[in-house]
């Protein structure tokens, strides 16, 4: 009798343990879609921030290839989303890293026109300090617009830096090392389209490439 109240435990443990996994397993699941889910939404918002949705008339989220260039601060493939008007491209969003932001990597929208000129710029993410570093967040401040209608004629490559570098882009009070970081990938971000405008509208969206870097 004893032998088998152990077998019926067992039997009672291994029923709940594959109940358990199968609920957790679907949790995951259901829970893991929606997040997808969201994040996609939540590109496509920030996609349609820094282009104009009325300059193009393409789907810019699936028009993606991938790039490769330590202008853009990342080894890995980084996705360039092309928008296209009639067939003729207008502008690209490219997703360049800043690696030296103040506790790590932010990761960058940087809308682009064919002319070289910024069309907007917004933080995808970052792990800047709250009040403080956070201020490059487009719903915190208006410092990040400011990068609109920029190029790398206007300033000049000198002038892209902070005010404390002798550049011409404010830095926040109490923190440089954030919008240093940032000023700096807009600006490698620019050189790297200048260097690679016309690959980056091939035809094919599904072509992976790795752009030159100028020297």
């Amino acid at each position: 009798m004893r032998y088998r109240s152990i077998l019926i435990s067992a039997g009672f443990l291994f029923l709940f343990a594959v109940l358990g996994t199968g609920m957790v397993a679907y949790t995951y699941d259901t829970t893991a879609e929606r997040i997808a889910d969201n994040e996609r939404r939540a590109l496509l918002r920030k996609l349609n921030e820094v282009v104009d949705t009325d300059s193009y008339d393409n789907d810019i989220f699936t028009d993606v290839i991938l790039v490769q260039s330590p202008l853009l601060g990342t080894r890995a493939p980084a996705p360039v989303y092309r928008a296209r008007q009639n067939g003729w491209p207008v502008a690209a969003v490219l997703s360049p890293v800043a690696p030296d932001g103040y506790n790590g990597a932010i990761q960058l929208l940087v809308g682009i026109n064919l002319e070289g000129t910024v069309t907007g710029v917004r933080v995808l993410r970052h792990q800047e300090t709250p009040g403080l570093g956070d201020a490059i967040e487009a719903e915190r401040s208006d410092w990040i617009r400011r990068f609109t209608g920029k190029s790398l004629n206007n300033p000049d490559l000198d002038g892209w830096k902070v005010r404390r570098d002798d550049g011409e882009f404010d830095q926040f009070t109490g923190a440089t090392i954030t919008p240093r970081a940032v000023v700096k990938a807009v600006r490698n971000a620019l050189i790297y389209f200048k260097a690679n405008r016309h690959q980056l509208f091939a035809q094919d969206p599904e072509q992976e490439q790795e752009q030159e870097t100028p020297s």
